[in-house]
């Protein structure tokens, strides 16, 4: 009689843990996959420091939100980006600067000596996946001339890139990444050009 009452009291004891993620699985992380754009954008500036890219709220939490076709913002259940969204965008677009303008690009805080001849901040007002079928980059961006020519900048920016109504994970990262290389293609040419 003991040794039947024991296997039925083992799963009342796991019975409240079903629930647990550690249970039903683990979360998908999503990284944004490396854009290497293939043409070179001459600049007026030698070298170039990146400041860490400011996002709204619900782009710098770790899961992946979409915007529903009735304008609400849903965190898609268990699918998380792999790096915390303002540090991987900011190195991002270092990465995309760096190769489309062939000079010393890199984030704060500035690892050489000298200083860098100039600055890029990047205020990011709107990064969503619709469910209409675009993934919308929206903001603006300064460049502070460090190098006394004056040339400082701001500009506005407004990025759609296409995206399926359905897409999933792997796609809203891809978006991602195609937007914020046009983003670095924007500021190579109208910011530090």
């Amino acid at each position: 009689m003991r040794h039947a009452a024991r296997p039925l009291f083992l799963p009342l004891l796991l019975l409240p843990l079903a629930g647990c993620s550690f249970l039903s699985g683990p979360d998908q992380l999503y990284a944004v996959p490396i854009s290497t754009p293939g043409e070179t954008i001459p600049i007026a500036f030698s070298s170039v420091e990146v400041r860490d890219v400011t996002l709204p709220t619900y782009a710098n939490y770790e899961e992946i939100y979409v915007e529903g076709a009735d304008g609400t913002l849903q965190a898609e259940d268990g699918l998380l980006w792999a790096d915390d969204p303002a540090r991987a965008a900011s190195l991002e677009l270092v990465r995309a600067l760096s190769a489309l303008t062939g000079v010393i690009v890199a984030g704060e805080p500035w690892p050489f000596d000298p200083y860098p001849a100039a600055r890029v901040e990047v205020r990011v007002e709107e990064m969503i996946a619709s469910r209409r079928g675009e993934f919308r980059l929206s903001g603006q961006y300064f460049v502070a001339a460090l190098d006394g020519s004056q040339r400082d900048s701001a500009h506005l920016f407004a990025i759609t890139t296409p995206l399926g109504e359905e897409a999933g994970a792997a796609e809203i990262a891809a978006a991602r990444g195609s937007a914020v290389a046009e983003l670095a293609r924007q500021i190579a040419r109208g910011g530090l050009s």
